[in-house]
């Protein structure tokens, strides 16, 4: 099982002034701890972390690791509003991920065991991917841009069997990487 630990705070107001909100696991609402949907600063003290603009783990994601980050633009170019957020598993040794051209795993399938900032040059001729399965105890993050850009989706050890089961909007995935963790 994917370890699910860490601590991130989320504040209020820029450069983590203002309320806070301290998390230590799965947060589905932060309206249900008593802290609005704004959020301008936080602190990854620990772990890695996926943030989602709306409760319950919807919308669109954002993945944190360990660091600080002053101010919304970040990890969001055009909004400071956050709903909920849950932290993601380490990578072990066998971390991997298959993408497959088709949905249901059919068609041309490729293996990555590192970052790939463009997956034509790394040995994909399309820009986009129907399916995948992950392994290993850890997470990676896709990207609809090259060089790690654009709406990005979390993708943890499992069988996707369509874009639609990582929440995409389309099967437009053009670079992916590791989810890294400092303790």
């Amino acid at each position: 099982m994917a370890q699910r630990s860490g601590k991130i705070t989320l504040y209020e107001g820029k450069h983590f002034t203002g309320r806070k909100l301290e998390v230590f696991g799965d947060c589905d609402n932060f309206q249900d701890r008593g802290f609005m949907n704004r959020v301008n600063s936080i602190r990854v003290e620990s772990g890695a972390w996926v943030c989602f603009d709306h409760p319950d783990f919807r919308g669109q994601q954002f993945i944190l690791e360990h660091g600080d980050y002053p101010d919304f633009f970040r990890w969001n170019s055009h909004s400071d509003h956050m709903g909920s957020c849950r932290p993601v598993g380490m990578h072990g040794e066998h971390f991997r991920l298959e993408i497959f051209e088709g949905c249901n795993f059919t068609g041309q399938c490729l293996e990555f065991l590192e970052d790939c900032p463009f997956l034509q040059s790394g040995g994909w001729a399309k820009n986009c991917i129907n399916a995948i399965k992950v392994y290993g105890d850890g997470a990676w993050v896709l990207y609809e841009e090259p060089n790690y850009r654009g709406r990005m989706y979390v993708v943890e050890r499992g069988d996707f069997r369509s874009f639609s089961d990582w929440e995409a909007h389309s099967a437009r995935v053009q670079s992916l990487r590791r989810v890294a963790n400092f303790f």
